[in-house]
């Protein structure tokens, strides 16, 4: 059985028509509810009443310490393959819900079998996505896992009815990246996407340098112990890839602070050398159910732009407005609007709570004295701190969940955390963790859908194509293709026998943000005409002229409306 488990803020469905050769009769044809947990649930072959059993007490004690008072159990076949007959899923869908009616929690069961259109409404917390599998493997799972992989790329044929605008079809058709079955949901980078993820680490890491934050780096792999001392391994167990390794188990980490903790603790600090603050790009990796995956937004091995600052008590206010000066920066150079959420204590919580509100106090005087709007999530907060996500809304409208600051007071006493003080004492510190794109592979997918694949200069993997009349201006093409290259602009050279027109199509098939096009009258002159994406066009230019041009736009992180 394998569940995706989500902490709605709100979920409606509407019934379409009916899909499976057994489907429940219903009346109902649409739903709505608030605050609820979904219960995304796919039924295999092996499954039982005691594997149902077990996933529902599981789902029903995490919504009774969430507080909720509605569970949506809702049929979805996409989460895995091996699924059980229609027939005897609804058995145990019918079993599942029984166990919901008694366990008073209000239970709202969408019908099986039925084509549904949907939208949830997901909250911010870090336990409000959670993939869950239930059940023993039996023979078929084995054999799933030993059969014979095919090797072939997962090519757009594969993904039936998705929009042109959807990242996945513009990432083909600029050969950004693919995806293979031997490494399901993780990214293979092509040199062009790899260009965009270099580009926007390398944003941050200017950024972050101007704040004096340190890059560090450590282990992907770890003894599972390291999370049972951050308490981490209580909520994210099922999601980490583990491996048994003699008398210890190791786990891929699945979050960069505890491995960030142990450099602060390699040494003793000062109150003089705080605030401590660390940026790192490592690779993490979260273990998810398969139909929960989709393209970028949702992978199983992911960068981030983590931060983590260790800083006094005294300290978080002037932290807390430098980091939302960080996030101001980062999204005026993209354009992007952003709303500030606010999320307070919940009511499970680790601490004291007259921290918690001093805490809160601090943040909201960050955010005013930044002259910033920002809305009170209550209860929202993670178990050891509250924190400040941030929305961005794209070009068509929607909003997508990225920055986020979080202050914790928990982590610095699980593992012991000290500084000496200017009294001689020894004091804990305050950890911030932050991140501004989130993870790196979904900002990149919000980026391309954002801009259409027609990313600014700066971000774009070709700056400048170059394109010959005919073959009679291909030496004069060539020298000015080196002249680009060796002004470090990334350059492409077309001297293909295809005709102008043609050149210039695959040009803007490929988001080509300029093309210079040569012929006899350009090398009579030793000029260009530059072509922009758009389709203006400007002749007779000097071509240092318009390499000074791109440079500076580069440089600038100009943002121009194509």
């Amino acid at each position: 059985m394998r569940i995706l488990q989500l902490d709605v803020k709100s979920m409606d469905y509407e019934l379409i028509a009916p899909e499976a050769s057994e489907y429940e009769k219903s009346d109902e044809k649409s739903a709505h509810v608030d605050n609820a947990l979904v219960l995304l649930t796919t039924i295999e072959k092996g499954d039982n009443a005691e594997i149902a059993k077990k996933a529902m007490e599981a789902a029903i004690e995490f919504a009774k310490k969430q507080k909720l008072e509605k569970l949506v159990l809702y049929p979805f076949a996409h989460l895995g393959d091996n699924l059980e007959e229609p027939k005897k899923a609804m058995e145990i869908f019918r079993d599942m819900r029984k166990i919901v009616d008694g366990s008073g929690i209000e239970g709202v069961y969408a019908p099986f079998g039925w084509n549904k259109k949907w939208q949830i409404e997901i909250k911010g917390h870090p336990l409000a996505e959670q993939s869950k599998h239930y059940g023993s493997e039996d023979n078929s799972v084995k054999k799933e896992k030993h059969r014979k992989l095919d090797l072939s790329i997962v090519k757009k044929s594969d993904w039936v009815g998705l929009p042109e605008a959807d990242h996945r079809n513009i990432g083909e058709s600029m050969d950004l990246y693919s995806y293979q079955e031997v490494s399901p949901s993780m990214v293979y980078w092509h040199p062009n996407g790899l260009i965009i993820y270099r580009e926007l680490k390398n944003f941050i890491r200017e950024i972050e340098n101007s704040y004096d934050y340190k890059e560090i780096s450590t282990p992907a792999l770890a003894n599972v112990a390291l999370w049972h001392v951050s308490g981490h391994i209580d909520f994210y167990k099922d999601n980490m890839f583990l491996v048994d390794e003699g008398a210890e188990q190791l786990g891929l980490k699945p979050m960069n602070c505890p491995s960030t903790i142990l450099v602060y603790k390699s040494k003793r600090w000062s109150y003089k050398e705080l605030p401590f603050r660390t940026a790192i790009f490592d690779k993490i990796y979260r273990r998810e159910v398969s139909g929960a995956l989709s393209g970028l937004f949702r992978v199983q091995e992911i960068t981030q732009d983590d931060g983590h600052i260790f800083v006094s008590e005294e300290g978080v206010e002037k932290e807390m407005s430098l980091m939302l000066e960080f996030v101001d920066k980062v999204y005026a150079t993209f354009g992007l609007k952003y709303y500030a959420k606010l999320s307070t204590m919940p009511d499970e919580h680790m601490g004291d709570e007259k921290l918690w509100e001093d805490a809160q106090e601090s943040i909201k005087r960050a955010l005013e004295k930044n002259g910033m709007r920002y809305e009170v999530k209550e209860k929202e907060g993670a178990f050891y701190g509250p924190k400040i996500d941030f929305d961005i809304q794209d070009s068509q409208g929607r909003l997508w969940q990225c920055a986020t600051i979080q202050l914790d007071y928990q982590l610095p006493l699980r593992f012991k955390l000290s500084y000496t003080g200017e009294d001689g004492k020894e004091h804990t510190p305050v950890i911030i963790h932050r991140a501004v794109l989130g993870s790196i592979e979904r900002f990149t997918a919000i980026m391309v859908e954002h801009y259409s694949g027609k990313l600014p200069l700066w971000l774009s993997p070709t700056h400048v194509r170059v394109i010959s009349l005919s073959e009679a201006s291909n030496r004069y093409a060539e020298e000015v293709y080196k002249k680009l290259k060796g002004s470090k602009l990334r350059t492409e050279l077309d001297v293909s026998d295809k005709k102008l027109e043609k050149k210039i199509r695959e040009g803007q098939l490929s988001k080509v943000p300029y093309m210079i096009i040569v012929g006899p009258k350009e090398e009579e002159k030793k000029s260009v005409s530059l072509r922009k994406r758009s389709g203006k066009q400007e002749n007779g230019l000097e071509l240092e002229k318009v390499i000074a041009s791109l440079k500076k736009e580069i440089e600038e992180r100009s943002n121009p409306k194509d």
